[in-house]
């Protein structure tokens, strides 16, 4: 009995006790090493994006290490498993071939960072703030404040705007008048509008023109550039001082409407 506990009993106890602490300790190493890895990255002004990203693929691979330093203290030929893991993983890839798309997805979003976190983007048919990336999945909020989470897939496959790419932007605004409206009146308002509004920059100037003669009114095309961040608030309040004006000064702002002429005829 004591020569089949000091052959098999005991080396067994031993290797499990080593093997769990391989894995033990191997964890806390590994997240030493991740908060290393972070610090360092932080420390180099890196994007929080790509420091999240890379610290998640790091913890993973660290992980799997540690996993496989453990089996093989208990003996597990790790050469077999990992052909096995292998095997496993194509199969699983085949029948994950989205997730993997998203996975790609979420690398190409990271090398080539066409926006970062805190832009207001529309990508992947939402618009809202980038909260962050994941491996899969990229998590945006919306301006009524939903999180919305999209598939990387869904965002790299299409069209990418960044509105927060560019200090500046231009609003585009159409303002119409009547055709017995005074046309320079109606002009010298709006620019005057503009040039009262600190937040519209000088440079580039505004743009006030007339566009069109439509079927009922005469529509001015009025762009004035500002900062990124003013572009709804300016929009907004012009868009009402122009109103204002326009009634204080009977300039006739025209709306659809029909005219409808009845014919008698005598039966006589």
């Amino acid at each position: 009995m004591e020569n089949m506990f000091d052959t098999y009993i005991y080396p067994w106890v031993i290797n499990i006790l080593l093997a769990l602490a391989i894995f033990f300790v191997g964890r806390w190493v590994a997240n030493q090493i991740i908060k290393l890895i972070t610090r360092l990255l932080r420390r180099s002004k890196m994007d929080d994006m790509l420091v999240n990203f890379i610290t998640s693929i790091a913890n993973i691979l660290l992980l799997l290490v540690v996993v496989v330093a453990a089996l093989d203290q208990l003996g597990v030929d790790t050469t077999s498993l990992i052909a096995l893991v292998g095997a496993a993983g194509l199969a699983v890839g085949l029948a994950l071939q989205d997730s993997l798309k998203n996975f790609a997805a979420g690398v190409m979003l990271i090398v080539f960072r066409p926006f970062r976190e805190g832009d207001f983007v529309e990508a992947g048919g939402v618009s809202g703030i980038v909260e962050h990336v994941t491996i899969f999945n990229t998590v945006m909020r919306t301006p009524d404040n939903r999180e919305v989470i999209v598939p990387n897939g869904g965002i790299y496959s299409d069209v990418i705007v960044n509105f927060s790419a560019r200090d500046t932007r231009r609003v585009d605004m159409v303002f119409g008048i009547g055709y017995d409206s005074d046309l320079k009146q109606a002009k010298a308002i709006l620019v005057e509008i503009l040039a009262n509004d600190e937040r519209i920059l000088k440079d580039p100037a505004p743009v006030v023109a007339v566009s069109e003669l439509a079927d009922s009114s005469v529509n001015f095309v009025v762009r004035p550039w500002v900062k990124s961040a003013d572009y709804w608030s300016v929009k907004w309040d012009t868009t009402e001082a122009v109103k204002l004006r326009f009634d204080a000064e009977d300039i006739t702002i025209p709306y659809p409407q029909m005219d409808v002429h009845l014919h008698e005829h005598d039966d006589d």
